[in-house]
């Protein structure tokens, strides 16, 4: 289990982490969001010690980083691919890890064949493309075989059967019980692999919730209608606005908010208004992130 409590991290007068207090349970895939800049990478550096906070604390199990004996059997971590010796090889740069924390070299060639690398094992790592790169990155966060998991952006320059083959992974080691910290900037794939979000915008927390719970509460459900004749569809809009909804004319379709596809449904009947369609419209992931954080990006660019 990961917990944060105040944890605060200044640079001189810009302050990248402010006062975040969460905790990260275990046996859940866990999405960790945020525009650029908004101190996701901070604060994944000093749960692993690799950045000292200001103030708070950072810990995993109950222990900041540096206290655990053998790090790499507790916490595996991925947060950038390319950050091991271009001139080593893949079986080469995973023994050295297992020789530092005690692991059988045996646990190398598991990994390299979880992650799809046998083949390459004598490959020099620097020779790696980047989705190689990420394979082998995962490889050494399973290294020790840890209870806590802690990936950044593990998808990136995956095709998709390796993004697919991430999410079917992220998944697999949540439903063993682990702690599977994520962070990512692809919606779409978080929607389909979390189970819990935690985002944050210029270093303060923004939402702690279940990914439904999530976009249920920053997003409005809106219903789409077809109505064939103009007549009708300014007559039913004009009803459904009587009755507190907001209704929206797209030529062909009406777009409501504020009533439920029964409400829209009964309202046509009750005016004699034809349809060829009414569905509920339920917001994704990147339409409940983009309202909740648009005050948040710090580096947005003009359309």
């Amino acid at each position: 289990m990961i917990t944060l409590r105040s944890l605060t991290k200044r640079y001189g007068e810009k302050t990248a982490v402010d006062e975040l207090t969460f905790d990260i349970p275990s046996g859940k895939v866990t999405g960790f969001l945020g525009p650029n800049g908004a101190g996701k990478s901070t604060t994944m550096r000093m749960l692993l010690g690799l950045d000292r906070p200001t103030s708070g604390e950072a810990l995993v199990n109950g222990k900041r980083y540096a206290e655990l004996r053998h790090p790499l059997r507790e916490v595996g971590a991925l947060l950038e691919a390319k950050a091991l010796h271009p001139g080593r090889s893949a079986g080469k740069h995973l023994l050295a890890m297992a020789r530092s924390n005690g692991i059988p070299a045996s646990r190398v060639d598991e990994v390299l064949g979880t992650v799809g690398l046998t083949g390459v094992a004598g490959k020099r790592a620097g020779q790696f493309s980047l989705g190689m790169g990420q394979r082998l990155g995962i490889a050494g966060a399973l290294l020790g075989d840890p209870g806590t998991l802690l990936f950044d952006e593990p998808v990136n320059g995956l095709d998709p059967d390796g993004v697919r083959w991430v999410r079917q992974l992220m998944r697999a080691l949540a439903a063993e019980g682990r702690t599977v910290f994520v962070s990512s900037h692809l919606m779409s794939e978080m929607q389909l692999t979390a189970d819990q979000l935690v985002v944050i915008g210029r270093g303060r927390l923004l939402a702690d919730a279940p990914v439904d719970e999530f976009i249920a509460g920053n997003s409005e459900a809106r219903v789409r209608v077809r109505v064939p004749r103009p007549a009708d569809r300014a007559a039913l809009a004009g009803r459904l606005r009587t009755a507190g909804a907001v209704a929206e004319d797209h030529g062909g379709e009406l777009t409501v908010r504020g009533a439920s596809v029964e409400q829209v449904g009964d309202l046509a009947h009750e005016i004699g208004v034809r349809l060829h369609g009414l569905a509920e419209h339920r917001a994704s992931l990147e339409q409940a992130y983009m309202e909740l954080t648009a005050s948040s990006v710090e580096y947005g660019a003009g359309v």
